[in-house]
């Protein structure tokens, strides 16, 4: 055995000892669920031959890309960016600082004799995932759940690196001392030095009619409401051309190809694109559409609803979009007290101290952990009345599905890939311990 075969014995968790080589590569077996413990710690060294670093596409390419169509030289975006109050200069500091720390990434690992192949995030595709043994996301959180969704394996760990932790929270990488010390963290992974996290995620089941289950990436789209549309039929035809398969009227039972790590929303086309920053004057604007669907929770009654949409989300999830749609101000909560107050005989105090604590509970009480296998469900903004009811706003559950009575409505995985879910479709959402994303805790 040679010494690179050695340092190839990638550690499980406990079950290190039941790796074993063929032909010089790493064969690892399906662990049970009690590896499930995130706290337990690695006993060998973590250290994989093959390492794709997926990296984000910076503001300043965006733009680049966005208007190369048009011959723009270099002197005309930078007028362009000014007149939108946008920096150039700005925007390529940006820039090289990410790509700079790419280079840090990439030097490191090559040096430690890992081969390493970078990729553009429109670049990354199952193809890249399988060749790699580890997959490194260099960007930020938004990165992160792109890398994540591929990765279809339980034993293909994924990193996330923040490239530039000023402008990027990445709640989902490693802490932010390790994007410029990132050979500490390189070197920390191979002598074992840290612990498993091993974060739930959400698969969709799709079936019925009125489904599609060819996606759409919203972020290399950057669409409009108009053309979000346009682009599930446009981008639909093209695949099913070159496939010559997928017929008009869909209604097969499947799995769909990707994983969420954060949510999935459901909801007409006018409330399911979370952020919307401009419209052109040409863009048509229709008032906003109520969602209708059915829903069944836990294998429970099917009951009508009509909403802004529901959102469904994992303990990873559970800090983002989904916190927000369910948290209370301090503002709300002090004039629930005063009603309560003046209801009961109770002497409910109303300083700001005590207002503050009730608040922080109730908002620290919507988070949960990446590894709890219970998915969160909130439905926004409900319509109640003697057609339309919401016996429960949101709750814990492990299974819920959902029917679609929409016209033009989608599923949004994490915030970046689009799926049609129109009238007749049935999702089926849930957790599978096959469907875990191996992710490495350090500590700072």
């Amino acid at each position: 055995m040679t010494r690179r075969s050695v340092l190839n014995l990638v550690c499980l968790g406990s079950h290190a000892a039941s790796v074993t080589l063929i032909s010089g590569r790493c064969v690892r077996p399906v662990h049970t669920a009690a590896r499930n413990n995130a706290s337990s710690l690695p006993q060998n060294a973590f250290k994989p031959e093959k390492v794709a670093v997926v990296t984000k596409t910076t503001r300043y390419e965006f733009e680049q890309q966005r208007y190369r169509y048009a011959g723009l030289s270099e002197e005309d975006l930078k007028h362009l960016l000014a007149m939108k109050g946008s920096s150039y200069s700005g925007l390529l500091e940006r820039h090289n600082i990410h790509t700079n720390s790419v280079e840090h990434i990439v030097k490191s690992l090559q040096k430690e004799g890992i081969d390493v192949r970078v990729v553009k995030r429109g670049e990354y595709d199952e193809e890249v995932v399988r060749w790699a043994d580890a997959i490194i996301s260099a960007g930020g959180d938004g990165t992160m759940l792109l890398v994540a969704s591929k990765v279809l394996s339980k034993d293909k760990p994924v990193v996330g690196v923040n490239t530039d932790p000023e402008r990027s929270e990445g709640h989902l990488c490693l802490p932010v001392r390790y994007t410029r010390q990132f050979p500490e963290a390189l070197q920390k992974l191979c002598r074992g030095e840290f612990r498993w996290l091993w974060r739930q995620r959400l698969r969709l089941h799709l079936e019925g009619t009125g489904i599609n289950p060819t996606p759409v990436d919203l972020h290399e789209q950057q669409l409009s409401l108009e053309q979000h549309s346009q682009a599930h039929r446009i981008t639909t035809r093209g695949r099913q051309q070159r496939a010559g398969s997928v017929p008009e009227n869909f209604s097969e039972h499947s799995v769909l190809p990707i994983r969420s790590l954060n949510e999935i929303f459901i909801g007409e086309s006018l409330s399911s694109r979370m952020k919307l920053k401009t419209f052109t004057p040409h863009v048509k604007l229709f008032p906003h559409r109520a969602s209708y669907y059915e829903i069944s929770v836990d294998d429970g009654p099917w009951e009508k609803q009509k909403s802004s949409g529901l959102s469904i989300c994992t303990g990873t999830g559970s800090k983002a979009w989904s916190y927000n749609i369910n948290k209370l101000t301090e503002q709300t909560v002090e004039e629930i007290l005063k009603i309560g107050k003046s209801q009961t005989s109770l002497d409910i105090p109303l300083h700001r101290e005590f207002i503050e604590n009730v608040t922080d509970e109730y908002n620290e009480s919507l988070v949960f952990s990446p590894e709890d296998r219970r998915l969160f469900f909130s439905v926004r903004e409900p319509i109640a009345n003697r057609v339309f009811s919401s016996s429960r706003q949101r709750g814990f559950a492990s299974k819920v599905c959902v029917r679609s009575r929409c016209w033009d409505a989608c599923m949004v995985v994490d915030g970046g890939t689009s799926f049609e879910f129109n009238d007749g479709a049935i999702a089926t959402i849930s957790m599978s311990e096959d469907d875990q994303l191996r992710t490495v805790l350090l500590e700072h």
